[in-house]
């Protein structure tokens, strides 16, 4: 495998533009180089017992020395079973993340020339499932807590009433009077049993909780943050006025559905789509599309393996999620 350019500022190696990722992940045997010293940056490592000491097989995978296990780099994680080239793979991780608006499953098919647009549906899904990291530090300062409601038009409700939505609950870590980083989840309702877990996951204990008076929070304070109540009903001020940076992500999270995915997307696979969202929005000031790469590339590592029959659960694939 040739020289991979190093970029001392992120502390990895990794090709940072397209050039480069041209240049050095040219080939089938470059790309499961990079693959594996990715996955071991400091050597093979068993997954079962933990040993360095290995010898590759004739088929090209790793004999462990001490249990005799077998595996290869791409085992465990997104990339198992495939019977496409990595080199493919990489093509559409480099794509997805070089998009700074989305990326929807039939616009993957015509980059990476696939017949099939299960295909390229399955992939983009994959992705997005390395989209959030394992162990992903929780918010913390001063965060925004509110819900919002994606879908069509509904007639005939008030407040938080839907019948028809899908409801999505929010956090946004304030940074001075711009927004910070974002957690998002599709809640099945906005009781305290729906809401209070969200927080819980997304806000580190400790921290000032900014939301409205919906009796869904109340509990905040007993749980160990800073609750801070805003009782809109009592105020002349609009809610986006009095929590401005909550609104604003819902605002844009309606507009890029709107504008990624035609304002329709499958409620069964929306926190994946949110994940997506989460991901791009958080790291919306890196100029450094490279890394972008190697981060979901990391992350791909990480994830267990799923296939398109697990994903799809017995749903037909709609024509707004390809």
């Amino acid at each position: 495998m040739g020289r991979i350019a190093t970029h001392p500022v992120a502390g990895v190696d990794y090709p940072a533009t397209l050039v480069e990722f041209d240049q050095w992940l040219s080939s089938e045997e470059a790309c499961r180089d990079f693959l594996q010293r990715v996955r071991w940056p400091e050597g093979f490592q068993c997954p079962v017992c933990g040993a360095s000491a290995a010898w590759r097989t004739g088929r090209g995978q790793f004999r462990c020395s001490v249990c005799q296990r077998q595996t290869s780099a791409t085992a465990g994680t997104i990339f198992e079973g495939t019977r496409k080239p990595l080199r493919t793979w990489f093509n559409a991780m480099w794509y997805v993340t070089s998009q700074q608006q989305g990326v929807n499953a039939l616009g993957l098919q015509r980059v990476l020339g696939l017949r099939s647009d299960q295909t390229a549906w399955t992939w983009l899904h994959k992705l997005w499932r390395a989209m959030v990291r394992p162990g992903r530090e929780r918010l913390a300062g001063r965060v925004e807590v509110d819900e919002t409601s994606v879908g069509g038009v509904e007639r005939g409700v008030r407040g938080r009433e839907t019948f028809a939505k899908s409801i999505v609950v929010m956090a946004v870590q304030a940074d001075g009077d711009g927004i910070g980083r974002i957690r998002m989840r599709r809640v099945p309702n906005v009781s305290a049993d729906s809401l209070l877990p969200f927080v819980h996951e997304a806000v580190e204990r400790g921290w000032v909780v900014h939301t409205d008076g919906w009796r869904g929070y109340a509990r905040l304070s007993e749980q160990g943050y800073t609750h801070e109540v805003t009782n809109l009903t009592r105020r002349d001020d609009p809610a986006h006025v009095v929590m401005p940076r909550v609104h604003r992500v819902a605002s844009r999270l309606k507009r890029w559905i709107l504008g990624t995915y035609h304002g329709s997307i499958s409620p069964q696979h929306l926190d994946y789509y949110l994940d997506e969202f989460t991901f791009r929005f958080n790291r919306r000031p890196s100029q450094a599309r490279g890394l972008l790469f190697y981060r979901l590339l990391q992350q791909g590592l990480e994830v267990a393996p799923v296939s398109y029959r697990q994903m799809v659960g017995g749903a037909q694939m709609r024509d707004c999620d390809r």
